[in-house]
């Protein structure tokens, strides 16, 4: 008797446990037997989508990239001779004309050796008409007056070497430019090595910078950039002349240089330069936002609204811009594009427009 009472008290139990263990099942069903009627009933409902239509409008196929700008010419300042400087005649940041003295050394020496080589020469000249109306009467031989006559050559060769000299004692401007900072003060002993100071000609500038190489074809002499440095809210509109005939093989670019006037002497060299080569511009382009272009394995579609609904349509793109992207085949000029949900649209779905863009 204790032994079936106790078997029915266990029988008992487990029952209970079982329903305690099915009331939350049960509960998670009827959870989601209401959510598939409550899908059920909105699964028709009309999606709210936000829609573009389309506009023809000029596109401007351009790349962004930076550059560095350079001054037309640029050079370090320095003497060819050692030497100590007697007189300097540059201020720092002023403009110099061309061959303008800038620097002079010492050359007190060197004009004392130019002073006795001329009497020298004074000395073989005279020995060289002699010797030349000797020559006339035969009463010197045609090597004798060679002899004589190479003395007076090798003095006046002595005398242009001289010059030469003191001509290197004389920095002058190779151009016209704009004067850094210097770096020596008079009395300084310089030689080859000792920078006097930079020298650059800012009045144009240049710009370079490079494009990867799937734009080579593209590009070409003359074509227009615009470019931004720090410190100017201002754009700066420069022109492309020269290209490097080879591509980068470590970066894959190609290498551009542009011209910019410059004639405020506003622009910097050594400024980073933010830069928009400007390739050519298509009128009438199609465009739509890039979100709204769905990719596929065999292409690119879209979703047209056409009488409440969305409709796929296959397209061909061209240009990219920052937000656009261009339409060459599959739409036209007037339609309706849609550019949001598109993940949840399927074909002939009932869509409402909630707003353009």
């Amino acid at each position: 008797m204790r032994f079936t009472l106790r078997k029915v008290l266990l029988f008992g139990a487990g029952i209970l446990i079982i329903l305690l263990l099915l009331i939350p099942k049960l509960k998670s069903l009827n959870h989601d037997n209401n959510n598939a009627s409550s899908n059920a009933t909105f699964g028709n409902a009309a999606l709210p989508v936000s829609v573009h239509i389309i506009k023809p409008e000029r596109l401007k196929n351009r790349i962004l990239t930076t550059g560095t700008v350079l001054a037309n010419e640029e050079v370090e300042l320095k003497s060819e001779i050692s030497g100590r400087i007697t007189e300097i005649r540059l201020d720092e940041g002023s403009r110099v004309r061309g061959g303008q003295l800038l620097v002079k050394i010492n050359d007190a020496e060197l004009r004392a050796q130019l002073l006795k080589a001329q009497y020298q020469k004074k000395l073989a000249e005279d020995k060289e008409r002699r010797g030349r109306k000797q020559l006339e009467i035969e009463a010197i031989s045609q090597e004798d007056y060679d002899v004589i006559l190479n003395e007076l050559n090798t003095v006046k060769a002595e005398i242009q070497l001289i010059k030469a000299q003191i001509d290197k004692t004389e920095i002058r401007a190779p151009f016209d430019g704009v004067v850094g900072l210097r770096h020596v003060s008079k009395g300084s002993y310089i030689s080859s090595d000792t920078k006097i100071a930079n020298l650059l000609d800012i009045n144009p500038v240049k710009i370079d910078f490079s494009i990867p190489e799937r734009y080579v074809n593209l590009v070409e002499e003359g074509d227009r950039i615009v470019f931004k440095v720090q410190g100017y809210d201002e754009e700066f509109e420069g022109e492309v002349y020269a290209l490097e005939p080879r591509i980068d093989p470590a970066t894959r670019t190609l290498q551009l240089r542009a011209f910019y006037p410059n004639k405020e002497n506003k622009i910097l060299p050594g400024a980073f330069a933010d830069v928009r080569l400007v390739l050519d511009e298509i009128e009438n382009a199609l465009m739509i936002p890039t979100e709204a272009l769905v990719p596929e394995l065999k292409g690119q579609k879209v979703f047209l609204l056409k009488n409440g609904q969305a409709m796929p349509r296959q397209v061909e793109i061209g240009l990219r811009t920052e937000k656009n992207i261009q339409i060459t085949e599959g739409l036209a000029a007037g339609d309706t594009v849609i550019t949001s949900g598109i993940l949840q649209l399927r074909p002939g779905d009932q869509v409402t427009v909630s707003g353009s863009n």
